[in-house]
This record gives structure tokens, sequence and C-alpha cells, in this order.
């Protein structure tokens, strides 16, 4: 008996000196939860003793945002499902916030018993403050870029919010034209007015002429009072007239009397009214174009156009698809109560693939379906809208009965990770014609990288 407790013994000062070599937070709990082994990165991270955390509950030791509601070594030992590189919070003993990674298993006898589980942690806290300042390098206002033709866009756009000209907005549906209208009128003076938004695609002229100039009573039937427009909503702030190329030319010379006298005439009113108004405008279409063809006045063109920015596709940005998911999963988490984490290798793998026809605002709805659907804490393929995975018109992804295709230009999620980044690079230098600096900047890897990744995958 002696021998075997000596034998016992010496085994668990093993087992500890190997827990205590390892740089990860390690702690195991019996099938009541409490603590059982709790080894030194735990007590750093942590800053509980062994002494003092050994016997209690684990949730009176590991104070996480998951303990009352989502515990995931509880969910282990119930269900047996281990959980693996779960991102959440905890409080060390100062009471500060700290960024973690979590995993665990479950623990067994030798005849298979279920004795109780393990959790191990890593401390993100460098990370996190690495990804702070990556997010703040690449982020302004709320417009979230590395893109070189969007970060010199960040740095003449305080030069332009503040000199209180039109500005004229170009660029597809989705690629955040609105967002940067707000970024204009929160940088300039006219920060503490109002910023009114008007659709003009959405209404027909009658219409639009009374939500922007308003209406004195009697204008017509309904009118029993003088109502406001949107100008006089924004005096002294911004209007944001969007999808300006769809105004009729008719309006466009109402228009045109604005930005030329400062002043419009409400529906049904004969004393025009003053206006201090910043106007920013934007559209989806090419104006100058639209001159040519004589369907958008040249005047009105020249006084809309005194400063232009041209906001490029989400395809001409591809290197600020995983900043913006990550934001976005920051935002979606926020509003909706979750903690998922990130995407998988494939569905990152996809989204840099897809086409996206709608631009940014169509990743943002792509990660909110998902989000719904996803249970976990990692958003897999089979939680993205079936009619995007199934419809990508790029035909880099193939399905038919949600079944995979045998031919050479079978799905990439069917592929191996070394497989889907060969067919991901030489889709990537087909687009560029060959251009290792711009394909490197699409991919979001230096132009180093991808000559190494050429060479090994035989594409030079």
């Amino acid at each position: 008996m002696c021998h075997d407790i000596s034998h016992d013994f010496q085994d668990n000062l093993h087992i500890q000196t190997i827990l205590d070599s390892v740089a990860d937070g390690i702690f195991t709990v019996d099938r009541n939860f409490i603590i059982k082994s709790f080894n030194r990165a735990a007590e750093r991270i942590i800053g509980v003793s062994r002494e003092q955390a050994i016997g209690q509950k684990c949730y009176d030791v590991f104070h996480a945002n998951i303990c009352q509601n989502n515990c995931a070594l509880k969910h282990t030992i119930n269900t047996g499902q281990e959980i693996i590189d779960l991102h959440i919070n905890v409080l060390n003993h100062k009471g500060d916030q700290i960024p973690i990674s979590i995993s665990t298993a479950i623990l067994t006898d030798q005849t298979g018993r279920l004795i109780g589980g393990v959790e191990t942690f890593r401390d993100l806290s460098a990370l996190e403050e690495l990804r702070k300042e990556l997010s703040r390098q690449y982020s302004f206002q709320d417009i979230i870029s590395k893109n070189h033709t969007m970060q010199e866009i960040f740095s003449i756009l305080p030069d332009i919010a503040d000199s209180d000209a039109t500005v004229l907005i170009e660029g597809p549906s989705g690629s955040g034209k609105e967002l940067m209208a707000k970024a204009i009128h929160n940088l300039s003076p006219r920060r503490d007015k109002p910023l009114i938004a008007v659709n003009c695609g959405a209404l027909p002229d009658t219409l639009l002429e009374s939500e922007l100039f308003g209406y004195v009573r009697g204008a017509f039937t309904d009118a029993k009072k003088n109502k406001p427009g949107r100008f006089a909503q924004a005096e002294k702030g911004t209007i944001f007239l969007d999808e300006v190329g769809e105004l009729s030319p008719a309006f466009q010379v109402k228009l045109l009397r604005v930005l030329q006298e400062r002043e419009y005439v409400p529906l049904g009113a004969t004393t025009p009214v003053k206006t201090d108004v910043r106007i920013i405008a934007a559209t989806n279409r090419n104006l100058l174009e639209m001159v040519q063809q004589k369907t958008f006045r040249q005047d009105l063109y020249y006084r809309l156009n005194i400063l232009r920015i041209k906001l490029p596709s989400l395809n001409e940005r591809r290197e600020d698809i995983p900043l913006l998911v990550e934001h976005f999963l920051r935002k979606l988490n926020l509003k909706k109560d979750k903690r998922i984490s990130q995407v998988s290798g494939e569905v990152l793998q996809f989204l840099l693939s897809y086409s996206f026809p709608g631009n940014i605002r169509e990743l943002e709805n792509i990660l909110e379906h998902a989000f719904i659907l996803c249970r976990g804490n990692q958003i897999e393929l089979e939680h993205l809208p079936k009619e995007v995975v199934q419809g990508n018109s790029s035909d880099i992804f193939n399905y038919k009965n949600n079944q995979a295709q045998t031919s050479p230009n079978r799905p990439i999620i069917n592929q191996t990770r070394q497989e889907s980044e060969i067919a991901l690079i030489s889709r990537t230098l087909e687009q560029f014609q060959g251009h290792r600096g711009k394909t490197a900047q699409a991919l979001g890897i230096n132009k180093s990288t991808l000559w190494r990744k050429m060479k090994r995958y035989g594409l030079l």
C-alpha cells in the first residue's frame, strides 16, 4: 500500500510538472465542477494561486462572461462534445477584463467512466491589442479599409470635410456611399447640425419636390398646414442626396437653382426660401456618360462635381474582406448578443472568391443571415444563404443538388486547403493579367509571400 501511494504521488508530481511547463492555462474539475488541478500559467493569467483555486467551484475562480448561462465546460461534460478555440472574456483578480480563447474536453478514468473535465485557455491580450492597433490603422470614422485607393481617400477626407463645398460620391450600389457622406459630415464644421438623407430614386417628381422643399397649406387637397421639407430640416447642416442620377430632367432644373441661388420654393408657394445647407450627392451611375447622352444636365453635373470621390467596388478591394468580416462579426455579436468568434477557412475562401454584386452591403447581409443560423462559435459554409452559395455566377463554385461536381472546376469546399489556395491564386493572377503586385494586394499578402507560394505550387 505504501508503495502504491508513493507511486501515485510521483505520478501526480510528474503530471503537475508537465502542466506547469505549458504556456496555456489549464485546470481540471470533477463532475461537480470542483477544481482539482490548476497550473502555473492559469495562476499567472487569472491572478489566483493554485492553493486558492483547488477545492473551489470553477465559476468562483474563473469569472467568465459565459459562466452563468453558456458554460463551455458544463456543455462538454453533459454532452461529451469538445469545444475548440472559443473566444470569451474573463475577469482577473483585479477585476480587469482579459480576452482569452478556451478549449474543453472530458476526463475519463481507465475504465472509460466520466470523472470530470479539463479546460485550457490562452491569453489573447497581446493579440487583441495588435488587432485594435490594426483596426485603428485601417479604419476612418466607421469605414474599414486597408486598400490603397481607400487609404488615399482617407488622407484627403478631412480637407474635403472642412471645405464646405458640394461633394459628388460615385460608386456601385452597396459600396458605402452613405457611410462616406456621414464621415464627411462628422468631420465638418456642420457636425453639430443635422445630416438628412434622401433617396432621389425612390420618389416621383411631385412627391420628391414636396419631400425636399416642403409645401404650404392649400398646395394640394390634403395640405391642411405648412410642412417643412428636408432642406429646412437640414438647415445649417448637410443634406445627402442619394441616387441623384435618377432625377428627371425637370427636377434637375429645380436642384440646379438650389445650387446656384441657394434658395428653393416650397410646393404651392410663390416666395423663395433661402437655405444654408451643404449638399453631398451620390450616384451609382456614370454622370459624365449621362451628360454625353444628354440625359443629365451638364451645368448641374459641374455644380455637383466640385469635389468628387470615387469609391471602388468590393471586387477592387478584396484585401479588405477579412477586415470587414471581423468588423461585421463584432457588430453582429453586440447587436444579437451572441459569441460567434470567426468564420471557417472554407467560408473565408468562398468570400474571397465570391463576386459580390451587392458589394459591402451584400457581405454584411450574408454574414447576418449566417449569424441567425449559426449555433456554435464559428460560421460554416452551411450557414451562408443557399442562393448565394449555389448561384454564384462567377463559375468558381458549381453546385448540383447540393452535391459536389467531379469536374476540374469542382467547388473549393470539396478541395483540400492547398488545392483551394492554388485555385484562388491562379484565378486572382488571371484577374490581374499576371500582375503580382496587384494579385498580392487583392489576396492581402505581400509580394514575397506570393512569390514563394507561386514557386511552391509551380505557378511561376
